[in-house]
Parts: C-alpha cells; sequence; structure tokens
C-alpha cells in the first residue's frame, strides 16, 4: 500500500476551460477538489507580453472554436486577473485544494510570485525562451517543466538554463496533441528521462483515464490531466479534457495502482501464512514403515498440509534408517 507521504501528485489542469467566467473557474474547482486531485491548476497570461496579434490559432484550436481567429483574439478573453487569483486562490484554500498556475510570460511569472505558490509550472511552449527560463532559475521554488514537441536535446538545454537542479525539477514528458492519440503517448521515453536523474512526471493530452496509471507504474511521480465541466462547452481545450465522472476514476485508478504496485520488496501477507501451512506439503509415510526400515521413495512422499518437515529436507532421510515406527499417513519426523 502506497503512503501518503510517496503518492504522485495529481495536477487536475482546469487550464483555460473557465472560459473567462469566474463562477465557472470555482465549478472546475469544486470537481477537483471532489475528485481528490491535489492541485488545480489554471493559467496566467497577459496577452500582449505574449503573443502577436495577428499569430494564427493551432488546428485542434480551430475545430473546436469551429472559426479561425487569432490567437490573440482568443486568448484575451480567458486572460485572469491579479484579483481574479486572489479570489480563485481563497476559494481553493476554503475547498481544501491546493491552487497552482501556469505562466506563460515574466510578468505573469511576478504576478504569481507573490502568492508563494509551491511549484513553477513551465509549460511545452516556453521550454526553448531562453531568457524566460533564466529568470525562473533566479527563484527559490520547485519547478515542473512540460516537454511536449522537445527534443531529448532541447530537454538537456531548458534544464541547463534553468540550472540542473535536480533536487528542485520534475520534468513532464507530453504529446502536445489536443487530444493526443494513443498511438503517439510513447510513454516508454520516461524511462531514458529518468536516467538525466530527475524526477519524472506525465502531462497527459489523451483522452484515456488509464494512462495516467500506466505513467505511475513507470515511475511517475507527478500526475496532469485536463479536464472540464463538459466537452460540450465553446473553447479550444473542453475536447481534449476529462468530465467531471472520469477525472474522479482516473485519480481512483492511479490510487489503486499505487496500492498495487506496493514495494520492491516481496511481502507475505498475513493470510498466505496462514494459506501456506494448507498448501504445501510435508514428508509423511506412504505406508507402514518399520523401525530400522531404510527410507526411499518407495515408503515416504509428500502430501498437504505443510506442518511437518519440508520436502526440500528429504535427501536429509532417503537412504538412513528408520529411527522408529511410522503408521501410513503419519508426518515423518
Amino acid at each position: 500500500m502506497s503512503s501518503k507521504k510517496n503518492r504522485a501528485i495529481v495536477i487536475a489542469e482546469a487550464g483555460v476551460n473557465h472560459n473567462g467566467k469566474i463562477n465557472l473557474a470555482k465549478k472546475l474547482i469544486d470537481v477537483a477538489a471532489r475528485a481528490g486531485a491535489d492541485y488545480v491548476k489554471f493559467q496566467t497570461f497577459n496577452v500582449d507580453n505574449l503573443i502577436l496579434k495577428n499569430t494564427k490559432t493551432a488546428n485542434y484550436q480551430k475545430e473546436n472554436l469551429k472559426k479561425n481567429i487569432s490567437q490573440y483574439s482568443m486568448l484575451k478573453k480567458y486572460q485572469l486577473t491579479d484579483a481574479d487569483h486572489k479570489n480563485l486562490i481563497k476559494y481553493s484554500k476554503k475547498k481544501k485544494i491546493k491552487f497552482l498556475s501556469t505562466a506563460f510570460d515574466e510578468k505573469s511569472l511576478n504576478l504569481l510570485k507573490k502568492y508563494n505558490l509551491d511549484y513553477i509550472k513551465i509549460p511545452s511552449g516556453e521550454i526553448t525562451n531562453y531568457p524566460f527560463l533564466k529568470q525562473i532559475s533566479k527563484h527559490k521554488k520547485k519547478i515542473l517543466i512540460s516537454t511536449g514537441m522537445a527534443t531529448i536535446q532541447e530537454i538537456r538545454q531548458a534544464l541547463k538554463a534553468l540550472g540542473n537542479k535536480k533536487k528542485n525539477i520534475t520534468i513532464l514528458h507530453c504529446t502536445s496533441d489536443y487530444p493526443a492519440n494513443i498511438d503517439n503517448l510513447n510513454l516508454n521515453f520516461l524511462k531514458k528521462l529518468k536516467k538525466l536523474g530527475y524526477d519524472v512526471g506525465y502531462s497527459d493530452h489523451s483522452l484515456s483515464i488509464i494512462t495516467p496509471s500506466i505513467a505511475i507504474a513507470l515511475g511517475c511521480k507527478v500526475i496532469e490531466k485536463h479536464f472540464t465541466l463538459s466537452k460540450n462547452l465553446k473553447g479550444p481545450d473542453h475536447k481534449a479534457s476529462l468530465e467531471p465522472q472520469e477525472l474522479s476514476k482516473m485519480i481512483s485508478f492511479i490510487r489503486d495502482t499505487e496500492k498495487m504496485l506496493g514495494s520492491i520488496n516481496k511481502k507475505i501477507t498475513k493470510n498466505e501464512h496462514k494459506t501456506k501451512l494448507l498448501v504445501r506439503k510435508s514428508l509423511v509415510a506412504i505406508k507402514e514403515i518399520k523401525k530400522g526400515e531404510i527410507l526411499s521413495i518407495k515408503n515416504i512422499t509428500t502430501k498437504r498440509p505443510g506442518i511437518g518437515i519440508s520436502p526440500f529436507k528429504i535427501n536429509k532421510f532417503l537412504g538412513k534408517k528408520s529411527s522408529k515406527n511410522f503408521n501410513k499417513g503419519q508426518f515423518i519426523k
């Protein structure tokens, strides 16, 4: 059974699925708290610092929005103010779930700094933003860095810019498709990531609720997953997000997986100790044996229960004279 101390951290990623409405954001916090997530996470950005006004939206965003607008126009309405942050952090405390947000620019990073959050989360899109990474490296905070779209060389480059702080950085494997096809998840890459010497995690954009459990089995310490109130809401990420019931099931599967994984040491349960006496075998007489008779496979065998001498000790008896009389079915002693 996994102790609470060693459990993976589960981050329920609300992202921009609040659609710019604080009442929706609070409902998302409610869902994450009920599902048993450790953190609920939003996104903090200032569009004027983030993006050029004529930058196109990604294909999945066009499909989900059902219109062709610029990234600037799309994201403008999802921008959270400082007052919004205060409001949501206070509400999260009330609901007993920790608050996180991803900063996408330096101004947003400084806004979040004053709230003393547990982690700085670096999104996949910022992994090559050297000035931003250097700014983050000055903060004495634990870091989560997503690696979608990045080569192993780019990941190493980013870690170097962050100061290679192995104790403070968790690398999140990620496939930046929304949703990500299960054929493209490449979870075995986690084994290579672990060899870099950092804790690893998984930011999952697939629609599967068992993928995070597989990632846990591969050694992940952090799981991040998008969720929404409904896949039918309008917005860029709703279609690639889990609905409330799915989020609850996913977290339940993660916790069950941790229990199943247990310890690297072999453990024999109390019930196994009882059972082994009944299903293991002992040395017994096949037929009546007279004192002085030579013991052999013709007069001794192995039968349940296992409360007598172990069959592994049979060679100590074979070829020896019996020191006493044995009735048929009697344990050899």
